[in-house]
């Protein structure tokens, strides 16, 4: 949900996350615009299933961090500052607790809203990988699909396929299928 005009600048948009009433809002800055997220429950499950996969991944091979809804903004732009739904940067570096990572994840995953557009979605992958992300994943849990996002290629695995980490994440594999498993078995 679009809550501005454009030409929001980042030092404008982070007087709007200081105020009291934007404290608890999920609010991010797309090209001078401000942009709220507003997750649906099965968006957090997704979210939760994918992450902690990646997580576990990356923790027992020590590969560096991920995390969910982490503010990522370049020094150089003043009209966009980033929450990918689950970001993962490589190496050995201290976590930011202040602020913003000030640099885009090695690798971005972004789930699909009901509203959102392929188009818009590949907007957002087409900024991160731009900007110096290596790997994009696009998830659209109505279709059962993910976009796999380089800036060489896309490539959609079938259901029946795996979902591999690449260069990116090495060794990660999970199958597309149980990503988008319902916990419920139904």
């Amino acid at each position: 949900m679009t809550l501005q005009h454009p030409h929001v600048t980042v030092e404008e948009f982070e007087k709007v996350l200081a105020q009291p009433e934007n404290k608890d809002r999920l609010l991010e800055l797309i090209n001078g615009e401000i942009v709220e997220k507003v997750p649906t429950e099965k968006h957090g499950e997704l979210t939760l299933a994918l992450g902690a996969a990646i997580r576990a991944h990356v923790v027992k091979h020590k590969l560096g961090r991920v995390g969910v809804e982490i503010r990522h903004q370049l020094p150089t732009d003043k009209r966009n500052s980033r929450l990918p739904d689950i970001s993962f940067i490589s190496g050995k570096r201290a976590s930011v607790e202040h602020g913003s990572v000030r640099q885009m994840p090695d690798l971005a995953v972004e789930l699909m809203s009901p509203d959102d557009t392929l188009e818009e979605a590949k907007d957002k992958a087409h900024y991160y990988l731009l900007n110096g992300s290596q790997k994009v994943w696009l998830l659209d849990w109505k279709k059962k699909q993910i976009w796999v996002c380089t800036a060489d290629d896309e490539v959609v695995p079938n259901e029946g396929d795996t979902l591999d980490g690449g260069d990116v994440l090495p060794g990660f594999k999970l199958a597309v299928a149980d990503i988008f498993a319902d916990p419920m078995g139904e």
